[in-house]
């Protein structure tokens, strides 16, 4: 055992030691001045002591691992792919709050007690996971408590990227939500190409309107606007952005008070039932 951890006060060096990894791994960005919250990831060194108390398995492109209702239990972290979490709006219409991808967590309301899941979640290419059940958790917190100190971080990491974006649906007009859900798809390697720009196609328009909470003509809209802004480079039905020139634009334009650049602010639920 490392002489940290086996020494009578090990708290202050454990804190310090993952302060400083995943201070390295985090990615902030700027809005007037305010550091936008970008989800975390486990690293592989933070996923391995878990591989003792999980089940791991892999799922084919468009597997439902769970419904919205259903009883939940413990958390998943996804170890290759990613897991689209969406909740159903009307037929053919839906909202994803949030993708999972590698190093990331979801279905996290299973370590409530008497919980269920509040979206579906289904895997939208060949994703493999790892399930820790309730009772695996808490015999990993009991067992191992320095190396639980990551997963729970990383749980809190996603909690506070989700209320930054109830913060943008309220705050920011579409095309201000689009930048910053652009950016954060750009951290997903399945969204870009080699040489690191954000490839966006024909096919991933759906996910877009759902994770923006925007019709399909206001998305086609706001992407053509940053062709002619000169941020996204359009080649056919594909387009392809620089994440850096996201980053910038939002940091100009992002002021959350729907003013920007852009439409006028327009709350989701008017947005989605048109």
């Amino acid at each position: 055992m490392n002489a940290r951890l086996s020494a009578n006060c090990p708290g202050p060096d454990i804190a310090l030691d993952g302060h400083s990894t995943r201070t390295k791994m985090k990615d902030s960005q700027t809005r007037n001045g305010q550091a936008a919250v970008r989800r975390s990831r486990l690293t592989p060194d933070e996923v391995a002591p878990i591989g003792a108390y999980g089940a791991k398995a892999n799922w084919p492109m468009g597997f439902q691992l769970y419904q919205r209702g259903a009883p939940a239990d413990g958390v998943f972290i996804v170890l290759e792919g990613h897991v689209v979490l969406r909740n159903k709006i009307k037929i053919g219409r839906g909202f994803v709050p949030v993708i999972a991808t590698t190093g990331q967590t979801f279905g996290s309301e299973g370590l409530s007690p008497n919980s269920h899941y509040v979206t579906d979640a289904g895997a939208s290419e060949e994703t493999k996971t790892m399930f820790l059940s309730g009772s695996q958790f808490r015999a990993f917190v009991r067992e191992r408590p320095a190396q639980t100190i990551p997963l729970l971080s990383q749980i809190m990491s996603e909690r506070a990227y989700l209320l930054e974006k109830l913060h943008e649906l309220a705050a920011l007009n579409v095309d201000q939500r689009l930048m910053s859900t652009l950016t954060h798809l750009s951290t997903d390697h399945s969204f870009t190409t080699a040489d690191g720009r954000l490839k966006l196609e024909n096919t991933h328009h759906r996910l877009l309107c759902e994770m923006v909470g925007a019709t399909r003509e206001s998305i086609a809209l706001a992407l053509s606007r940053l062709v002619s802004a000169g941020i996204a480079e359009r080649k056919g039905m594909t387009f392809l952005i620089e994440p850096g020139s996201l980053t910038s634009t939002f940091g100009e334009n992002g002021n959350g008070n729907g003013n920007g650049n852009g439409d006028s602010t327009v709350p989701i639920s008017r947005e989605m039932s048109r």
